[in-house]
């Protein structure tokens, strides 16, 4: 059930009424209610993928109870949640790519095997609830937090719909906690929720929708393609992912808030980033600090030596490639973002950029602006190879790029509206870049709040189009 679908505007208005008026007696009927409707919510894709979820909440359950009543072999249980889940992912997800570089390797030696990739379905968001329930089991093994033996709170917390199937990857620290608290229905908590589900949808539908029309029509004929127009897409693809992505982050955040529950910050503005380190304290930011704090730091962080150093980077940004997909565009992302991340790093220079860009100001100097606009030029090429299905195809199209041959531009009409729509995101995300999102504007009259709100509900049906396009990260 996508955001931006029917079923979901159906969905969500009938799911809040039943909560608030029918469910919220008790805690233990409430989160009953909120597995029920998330394994709706998530069934409705194939309701095969509900057994997947069933069985990694039921084992990192009962792993979590079995760490704390037997803690001389908390250490053998934890690892056998962990290797269970890491298992369950990479079959899914991996299966065929290890399967096909296996094949490959031997036909560089000249030896044709004939194995054929296996018909598996991938199931969408496994990346981030199997993440999720990992938290869990990591953090009662160190303590941080107390296994829980409500089953019910436990389901709720693994499959709470607004952010089951792309995020935020919730820390059971902070959202476990909140399935044993009483709710109570609050205006302005409400209204605040309207807000983030509305920029959000903008973000999706008029924002990455469009430009995912032009990326995927160049992207499709691109040797055929101007050197300027694959600048432009290239430019063009880092906003459509970022709108999708943080567009679905929104709205999952905005819904859990109609509920009561409080999700964590996602994004924050990573366009504004002056360097590649700030980039990613400001990026996909649940699954960055998760990389930080359970890969990163147990390795030694950034305390040992250069050597050392080094190869925590590489592993961690390796990791975020591979967990984004089975292929080796995605393993040749992290290393790109892991040679852009070291220098800065060694150099101890890394959190040089802590404050809100141009903090108090109305433009950022010509050095920010500057900085800005390189970080995102590094990202951007990055993204290149994100996008394209092979290495082959990232370095053609970098190729075509670097010849600067040809400067015509495909589709001046639809490239217009397209910047205009751009215009209006970087606008808004600038003025309000001290904000969780543009659309806190508590300090604007009525008159102009709502002027704002219905401006954007004009965008997204003016400018919505006729097909399906779903989030980039479903895939993941």
């Amino acid at each position: 059930m996508l955001f931006n679908s029917l079923e979901f505007a159906l969905f969500l208005p009938i799911v809040f009424i039943l909560y608030w008026l029918v469910f919220n007696q008790s805690i233990k009927l409430r989160n009953l209610f909120i597995v029920g409707v998330s394994y709706l919510f998530y069934g409705w894709w194939d309701v095969r993928f509900l057994l997947l979820i069933g069985l990694t909440t039921s084992v990192s359950f009962i792993s979590g109870i079995l760490i704390s009543r037997y803690p001389v072999k908390a250490r053998w249980t934890s690892a056998f949640n962990i290797l269970f889940n890491i298992g369950l992912l990479a079959y899914f997800k991996y299966s065929n790519f290890f399967c096909e570089s296996f094949v490959e390797s031997f036909r560089l030696l000249g030896i044709e095997l004939s194995i054929r990739p296996l018909q598996i379905i991938l199931p969408v968001g496994i990346s981030f609830y199997t993440f999720q329930a990992l938290s869990y089991t990591i953090d009662v093994y160190k303590k941080k937090i107390e296994p829980t033996r409500d089953i019910v709170a436990f389901f709720a917390y693994v499959s709470f719909f607004p952010q089951l199937v792309a995020g935020p990857i919730e820390r059971a620290t902070h959202l476990l906690p909140q399935f044993f608290s009483k709710t109570v229905f609050s205006y302005p908590m409400t209204v605040d929720g309207m807000r983030q589900i509305l920029w959000g949808l903008f973000k999706k539908i008029v924002v990455a929708d469009n430009c995912a029309r032009w990326v995927d029509t160049v992207y499709s004929s691109y040797p055929e393609q101007s050197s300027l127009t694959l600048i432009i897409t290239a430019m063009l693809f880092s906003i459509q992912i970022y709108c999708d992505f943080s567009g679905y982050s929104d709205v999952a955040i905005g819904t859990a808030r109609l509920f009561g529950f409080n999700l964590m910050r996602n994004f924050n503005m990573p366009y504004f980033s002056r360097d590649i380190a700030e980039f990613w304290r400001r990026w996909h930011i649940s699954l960055t600090t998760m990389f930080r704090d359970y890969v990163y730091i147990p390795l030694g962080g950034s305390r040992g030596s250069r050597r050392q150093n080094v190869r925590n980077t590489f592993i961690v940004f390796l990791l975020s490639g591979l967990w984004h997909g089975a292929n080796y565009t995605f393993i040749f992302w992290g290393i790109f973002n892991a040679i852009l991340f070291l220098p800065l790093l060694l150099l101890k220079k890394n959190r040089r950029y802590t404050s809100i860009p141009a903090e108090g100001k109305n433009l950022p100097s010509a050095g920010e602006f500057i900085s800005m606009l390189i970080t995102f030029i590094l990202v951007t090429i990055g993204w290149i190879f994100f996008r394209s299905d092979s290495l082959e195809q990232a370095f053609n199209y970098l190729s075509i790029i670097s010849h600067f041959e040809s400067f015509d531009i495909i589709q001046k009409r639809n490239l217009l509206h397209l910047l205009l729509i751009v215009f209006v995101l970087l606008s808004g995300e600038w003025i309000q870049r001290d904000k969780e999102y543009v659309l806190q504007v508590d300090n604007l009259s009525l008159w102009q709040r709502y002027g704002i709100y219905y401006f954007l509900i004009f965008m997204c049906f003016w400018f919505s189009v006729p097909e399906d396009i779903p989030f980039i990260y479903f895939q993941f």
